[in-house]
């Protein structure tokens, strides 16, 4: 089992259960968590018989990097192998506000969206908490820098894995382990409505952002065929009833794409959608994958489509796209060496 799939009470209780005192277990969270080291050999200050009890039960070590992709903006794809051989990418950003990791959930991914490059491959399993949290702990080695932000964006559908994903924000979150703040992590669905309402109730400060794509159900089953399971007015539903129950604003990601999504008849149907919600839109230029036949939206179209939502009083950002020329861009990994 990797270590890093227990939470620190599951720590405390595994140390204490085998006669070790409990303050074993924040020195063990320390080496792990801020020290990030490779070997249990490594934790100086814990007995010979701990650290044999340790490796009698737990591996430290959950992925390889396989190749780093460098952009020429400073964004770093990395292509890591699991235990099992399979592979996954993870995207590191480099902001002037600090470093910013997408992360997977998933060996591929069942959702299946036509304009994706993460979908080409079907599920074959959910990542473990370990193996989520690992690709933090290994780019932050990799990058030699704290990693402050993180999105959980990359290959999978979060929802899908809904136990792996709390463990992994809960041990993100805590103080003694990375110490990312709530609100510095965001979690994307492409909403699966039962979860968005079970996630509602959890009371985590973490920001949820919704894959929406389109204003109408024609349009969007095109693009996301999780729309014929979870029609848009079920899933605005679901953001209504996340919105009074967790108090929290919710993000819809909206991919513009030529001819399909981005005309102005379509932005004001975007607009009476999302009236009287606590929403924020972040309009994202179509990153093209080369299975897919669709194509970015002209600037002047994207432009025009930012200018309806603002008019009308809806809160929009038009996102700046990075790690476009290593195939990082939102919707491109695919977990495979080129």
């Amino acid at each position: 089992m990797l270590i890093y799939n227990l939470t620190h009470e599951e720590l405390v209780s595994f140390v204490t259960e085998h006669q070790h005192k409990k303050y074993r277990a924040d020195q063990i969270w320390h080496w792990l968590y801020k020290q990030k080291v490779q070997s249990f050999d490594e934790m100086t200050n814990l007995t010979s018989d701990l650290i044999d009890l340790l490796k009698a039960n737990f591996e430290i070590k959950a992925l390889e990097l396989v190749i780093k992709h460098l952009s020429t903006d400073g964004t770093i794809k990395a292509l890591y192998g699991l235990t099992d051989g399979n592979l996954i990418e993870s995207v590191l950003m480099k902001h002037h506000y600090g470093n910013s990791i997408c992360v997977t959930t998933q060996v591929g991914c069942n959702i299946g969206c036509s304009f994706c490059a993460s979908g080409l491959l079907k599920k074959k399993r959910d990542l473990n908490a370990g193996e989520i949290i690992a690709q933090i702990i290994e780019t932050e080695r990799l990058l030699g820098e704290r990693i402050s932000y993180v999105v959980v964006m990359g290959i999978g559908e979060p929802f899908d894995n809904y136990e792996n994903l709390l463990k992994f924000l809960s041990n993100i979150n805590h103080p003694k382990g990375l110490a990312i703040g709530a609100r510095h992590i965001t979690v994307s669905t492409s909403g699966i409505v039962p979860k968005i309402k079970e996630y509602a109730h959890m009371g985590l400060q973490v920001n949820l952002a919704i894959s929406l794509h389109a204003p109408n159900n024609e349009i969007r089953s095109k693009l996301m065929k999780i729309n014929k399971a979870y029609p848009i007015e079920e899933v605005v539903d679901a953001i209504r009833y996340y919105l009074k129950v967790a108090k929290r604003r919710v993000t819809i990601e909206y991919i513009l794409i030529d001819g399909l999504n981005d005309s102005k008849e379509t932005a004001l149907e975007l607009v009476q959608l999302l009236k009287g919600l606590n929403v924020y839109v972040n309009l994202i230029p179509y990153n093209e994958v080369i299975e897919a036949d669709y194509k970015r939206s002209k600037t002047e179209t994207m432009e025009a489509f930012y200018d309806i939502l603002m008019k009308n009083k809806v809160q929009v950002t038009l996102r700046k796209e990075q790690g476009h020329d290593i195939n990082a861009a939102c919707g491109q990994l695919r977990s495979q060496q080129l």
